[in-house]
């Protein structure tokens, strides 16, 4: 786009925030109105909060109109993700009323869709592109309150009694003070933060929040408290049901800063903004004195980005990493008084993060397993990092409509959480039971006896929500129990129909397989025939967890050539050994160190990283690859925490290594 070309905006959803933003634009230098989209286009008097826009009827036929070339998403938060996709998916640009999700992992789907498209997305803090928000930040590093030592910070206000027709007051629109407000005072603090570090922000290392939880179930006052690796605390408070002083303070070791209303700067037409420092007896006031709108500066922000190509905010406006970051402290602190709105609940949630239906794709290949009937996925998605079942959702979701159908569960997981977020995952979407390749694991240490298998089955059937498993492993060994009284407790699970494909071990050794193998034989009955061991281009040299079993080494390869036993591979990509967070001279990872350091593995580590030179891909690329291409049976597990890494990791399923390149990358 030309640097003089005004960028033709489109707004979605016509309420108040719209308004306001629309009189930025009018103000702006670099943006011009196009058009308003309703799902109400005849409603009276629509159009005089934006003069000279088009109204459109519905917000897929402003997406479709080719005289706009960003978007600014305007809805209820609830709508945010889902349209903010959309337009990305257009090849619109979009700039996103906060919060730009309710949680962030949703934002980092979002960014995802932009860097992949190549447009412009940003979340729409207002106050932080404003040149009182870059004197505060000059202030701070100035040191003339000292070394900064505590924040104080508070949005709120009182409705005056319980609307239960408002926003505000509707779980279905996550309302309540934390999402719409919170996100306020927890950006400024962390701005300030890492103002005293010089970064443009600062996430902190804890948060603790506390909140009274209304009648329709949302915050109606919360407070939290940010402790930062720098020693810095900040209180911030919100509310929609008390009224506060809305004030940020800055306390230092000789002296604070107060900004009264810092989100509203100089005013929403322009004005003079004031803030005091106050040190000792002495005060004094500085002024801001700024003719140009409020919102104006996030359109010019916004302009100035798309014009050059940009895909994100500059410092101070929220990057991507700065934007997801203040998410994940208002995700923290939800969690801390257990807010989780119905909408991000199985019964409500049932569609994509796009508003669409969940389908199988075809992308990821398939392979048959031994003992398994129907096709099965190359990989397997281990889920149990996730909080929650709206952010576990996404990647199961894409996984899914990407053409992966296995999916590994343990009872320990979670406490069982993992197990009913699958449960609520295949249900709420329908998923037929027949297209999936089901995990599960039991009767770990120190519960590792054969009686607890039906008994702790029992209850992962019930939280996954069907009436079997595909595959079904011991998720630990008890040597000092003879291996047929598991076998025996197996078997009878096959029997009785709730283990319909195979059954094994996960961390056994080779001779405890054997034996149980063995005991199968000779007593009639159905044999071990799954393996889940570690097993990797790196050879793992200490357990990760107590109990672990590696087999990596010639040892086991000879073994598993021998059997053609699949192994389902945890850790399969060394955890993190085959990127940039490892190497020769880094001692800051502890577990890396531990399990994975040793001169074998870095020549490995180099030539992987030779081939990927060469292929134009990642090492981490290259060591997936090799997994998948032994000659005997492996389906790694991956296990992505955003939509992002689970792309990044699939996108090695298209190497194919020889024999020859699998032998010189194990040297």
């Amino acid at each position: 786009m030309s640097s003089e070309q005004p960028v033709r905006w489109g707004i979605i959803g016509p309420g108040t925030i719209a308004r306001t933003f629309a009189d930025g634009i009018a103000h702006s230098r670099t943006g011009k109105l196009v058009g308003v989209a309703s799902r109400n286009p005849e409603k009276p008097g629509l159009g005089d909060g934006f003069p000279g826009a088009r109204i459109v009827k519905g917000y897929d036929g402003l997406l479709a109109d080719p005289e706009i070339d960003a978007v600014y998403i305007a809805t209820p938060h609830t709508g945010h993700a889902e349209w903010a996709i959309k337009a990305i998916r257009a090849g619109k640009h979009v700039l996103v009323e906060k919060p730009i999700a309710l949680s962030a992992f949703d934002a980092d789907a979002i960014y995802h869709e932009a860097r992949k498209a190549g447009v412009f997305a940003g979340e729409g803090f207002m106050y932080r592109l404003h040149p009182q928000t870059a004197k505060i930040v000059e202030l701070v590093k100035s040191g003339v309150i000292g070394t900064v030592r505590i924040i104080r910070s508070s949005f709120g206000f009182n409705m005056g009694g319980f609307k239960p027709d408002h926003r505000l007051f509707a779980n279905d629109t996550a309302g309540g003070g934390i999402l719409d407000v919170g996100g306020y005072p927890v950006s400024m603090a962390r701005l300030i933060a890492g103002a005293v570090e010089n970064k443009p922000f600062l996430d902190p290392e804890k948060v603790f929040g506390v909140a009274h939880l209304g009648q329709s179930g949302v915050d109606e006052w919360a407070s939290a408290v940010l402790k930062f690796q720098n020693g810095i605390i900040a209180e911030v408070s919100c509310s929609i049901m008390a009224q506060q002083d809305n004030t940020l303070r800055v306390n230092g070791s000789e002296g604070r800063i107060e900004v009264k209303d810092f989100w509203f700067a100089s005013g929403h037409k322009g004005g003079i903004g004031t803030i005091e420092i106050f040190k000792g007896a002495e005060q004094e006031t500085i002024e801001i004195k700024e003719d140009r709108w409020l919102y104006s500066f996030e359109v010019d922000a916004a302009g100035d980005a798309i014009r050059a190509g940009e895909a994100e905010f500059a410092s101070p406006g929220m990057s991507w990493a700065d934007s997801t970051g203040n998410l994940r402290v208002l995700d923290k602190w939800r969690a801390s008084v257990g807010l989780e709105y119905g909408v991000e609940t199985a019964s409500k949630r049932t569609t994509n993060i796009a508003g669409g239906a969940v389908r199988p794709g075809s992308s990821i290949p398939q392979r048959q397993i031994p003992g398994i009937s129907k096709p099965a996925s190359v990989v397997t998605l281990g889920f149990e990092f996730f909080p929650n079942f709206a952010a576990a959702s996404l990647t199961l979701d894409a996984f899914y409509e990407a053409g992966g159908n296995v999916f590994d569960t343990a009872y320990v997981y979670g406490s069982g959480k993992t197990e009913s977020i699958f449960g609520d995952w295949h249900t709420s979407r329908n998923v037929p039971r027949d297209d999936i390749v089901l995990i599960g694991k039991g009767v770990h240490s120190p519960l590792c006896y054969p009686d607890m298998i039906a008994k702790q089955l029992d209850q992962s059937l019930e939280r996954l929500k069907t009436d079997y498993v595909d595959i079904y492993f011991m998720h630990r060994d008890n040597t000092g129990i003879p291996v047929g009284e598991f076998v025996d407790a197996m078997d009878a699970e096959v029997n009785r129909g709730r283990i319909r494909g195979i059954f094994g071990g996960s961390n056994w050794t080779r001779e405890r397989m054997d034996e149980a193998m063995a005991y199968a034989a000779k007593a009639g009955k159905k044999a071990p025939a799954a393996l889940s061991n570690n097993f990797s281009l790196a050879e793992m040299l200490d357990p990760i967890w107590a109990g672990c079993v590696a087999a990596s080494d010639d040892e086991w390869k000879k073994w598993l050539n021998e059997k053609q036993i699949p192994n389902f591979a945890w850790s399969s990509q060394g955890r993190g050994f085959f990127t940039d967070r490892a190497g020769r001279d880094k001692h800051d990872d502890e577990e890396i160190v531990r399990c994975w350091y040793s001169d074998r593995n870095f020549a490995r580590r180099d030539r992987a990283n030779e081939l990927a030179n060469k292929l134009g891909r990642n090492p981490i690329h290259v060591a997936l690859a090799y997994v998948i291409a032994q000659p005997f049976p492996v389906i790694p597990l991956i296990g992505p925490r955003t939509i992002a890494e689970l792309e990044d990791s699939l996108s090695a399923l298209d190497i194919e290594l020889t024999a020859e390149q699998v032998k010189w990358l194990e040297g």
